[in-house]
């Protein structure tokens, strides 16, 4: 009888905390993630067997963690975070035209946190982080450093910032050096 084997994702920076008085740094939970894409008018039925609204309206982001967060990337495509679901299982659902991938094996997040996470991240990051411009809830594709991230902004001091795993060893010891400079 044959032997099957099991591949198992270990996340890249698993074990790793960082900061310093005023910020935190750290991985955030593994989480499925996809990549959407769709013509906006079907979003509605989209949304339905998502069971959240997406978001339409730019830097906007629906639903929150843990559970399912979706993020407006463009005016046709969002980034969904799922720590608790499958929502590829849910999008087959929908019988409209569009484009789900699973990129979990691709992406990874690291949270900043604390009164110094908004300087930290401006700390390499050109985008206007400033309340006015990027209240809770809001997302963009960006770049921190070298490069390319979706910041996410969760609550008051609170920030979650997307990556490829290949980068996230750049991007969590860039934030852990950037704290340091955070004393807040």
């Amino acid at each position: 009888m044959a032997k099957s084997a099991q591949a198992v994702r270990t996340e890249p920076l698993a074990g790793r905390v960082s900061g310093s008085a005023g910020v935190q740094v750290t991985p955030a939970a593994a989480a499925v993630r996809v990549s959407l894409r769709a013509d906006p008018e079907n979003a509605k039925a989209l949304s339905k067997a998502l069971g959240l609204e997406l978001p339409l309206k730019p830097k906007t982001t629906a639903g929150s963690l843990p559970g399912r967060l979706v993020a407006w990337l463009g005016p046709d495509e969002w980034l969904i975070i799922d720590e608790t679901g499958d929502p590829l299982s849910d999008l087959r659902k929908a019988k409209v035209l569009h484009s789900a991938v699973d990129v979990s094996h691709r992406n990874t997040a690291i949270l900043v946190s604390g009164k110094g996470a908004r300087a930290t991240l401006e700390s390499g990051c050109p985008q206007n982080l400033g309340d006015a411009v990027f209240p809770v809830g809001a997302a963009s594709r960006t770049v921190m450093g070298k490069i390319e991230v979706v910041i996410i902004r969760t609550a008051d001091t609170e920030y979650r910032v997307e990556c490829w795993r290949s980068f996230s060893t750049y991007a969590f010891d860039f934030l852990s050096e950037s704290a340091k400079d955070c004393l807040a």
